[in-house]
């Protein structure tokens, strides 16, 4: 199945600047192994040395968390879109303790 892998911006320096890649897989699983061999930094940013995915690396199908689908083992369609969303954590202190980025 032809699956196009959506890279969010802080990840694009680890797949040479690319945005959008397209891979050839069955499952989830499977086209993240394809983005693991072809980016192995990119792989070291999203799995665990056990093969498993980190914690704060959040995975879509056509906009479902695969968490509440198989996981890994999610299988594809021919024109999927997979998106890539690493939880994101800090931000500005004062912002955090007002509220709002305008009470500064």
């Amino acid at each position: 199945m032809a699956v196009t892998v959506r890279i969010p911006g802080p990840l694009r320096r680890l797949t040479q600047g690319e945005g959008e890649l397209q891979v050839e897989a069955q499952t989830v699983g499977e086209a993240l192994a394809i983005l693991r061999q072809r980016y192995p930094q990119l792989g070291q940013r999203l799995f665990d040395g056990e093969g498993q995915l980190k914690p704060f690396v959040n995975v879509y199908l056509d906009d479902e968390d695969i968490r509440f689908l198989q996981e890994l083992d999610t299988p594809l369609t021919d024109g999927a879109v997979l998106t890539l969303v690493p939880a994101m954590s800090g931000g500005d202190e004062k912002v955090a303790k007002n509220g709002r980025e305008g009470e500064r």
